[in-house]
């Protein structure tokens, strides 16, 4: 069977939309190939520029997943993590049902399981809610995604989902400070990707391979990720 890589990271701009407690990136030029014509690089016959560029930015701003350290003073940062954590068997939820700063509970957890006709088992869970293709690049974006409730990040813990991910800037609604899907992840061991895109071209495609390597911060509270999906098609 033919096989799909679908990209679910979001391109990373200047002054791109973020979390509301967090600054938006600086991505900006810093050598332009105009300027370095005249460095002499290359030879005669064959010259060479060069271009390079400068970015400042947080490191849970755009596609990324959280340390356990990000939520725990005791948990390992995302370079002490292991690397097969976050790769492994998937199943992307069709939540689009859910409205803006709408809650994703229990209920809605077994019936998407069911309509996805993949029994959760250690798999990494992907809930697709249509947020990004509602509003982004808009600022609403930031403060109008849905939360997953603390006990539906218990049914996760439970099936031996150590991963999920969601649109989006975080897994909690920005319309409160109580954070319930953060605090039952550090309790629980599990952690999160925030701001995925294109999951709905995962919807209805049963288990395929996820696959989300963050850049080894050796002080990372976060993991910025170019994450993608394998799928059959």
């Amino acid at each position: 069977m033919p096989q799909r890589i679908v990209d679910l990271s979001l391109t990373i701009d200047d002054n791109m939309p973020a979390h509301k407690l967090f600054q938006r990136p600086f991505h900006m030029p810093h050598l332009t190939h105009e300027q370095t014509s005249s460095w002499g690089l290359g030879t005669e016959d064959d010259p060479m520029t060069t271009a390079t560029a400068y970015v400042s930015m947080n490191d849970h701003v755009g596609t990324h997943v959280d340390s356990f350290f990000h939520v725990s003073p005791t948990g390992g940062k995302i370079a002490d993590m292991p690397l097969d954590m976050f790769m492994g068997k998937a199943v992307c939820f069709d939540l689009t049902h859910v409205p803006d700063l709408g809650e994703i509970d229990v209920a809605e957890m077994e019936a998407a399981e069911k309509a996805s006709e993949v029994t959760v088992d250690g798999h990494i869970v992907l809930l697709n809610t249509g947020l990004h293709r509602r509003h982004y690049p808009n600022p609403e974006v930031c403060t109008s995604n849905p939360g997953v409730s603390a006990e539906a990040t218990h049914w996760l813990a439970d099936r031996g989902s150590k991963i999920h991910g969601v649109e989006g800037p975080s897994t909690d609604a920005p319309n409160h400070a109580l954070f319930p899907n953060h605090r039952v992840c550090r309790d629980r061991g599990l952690t999160h990707y925030e701001w995925l895109v294109n999951l709905e071209e995962l919807v209805g495609k049963g288990e395929f391979m996820f696959y989300g390597a963050p850049l080894k911060l050796g002080q990372g509270t976060g993991g910025l990720t170019r994450a993608f999906a394998v799928v059959d098609d």
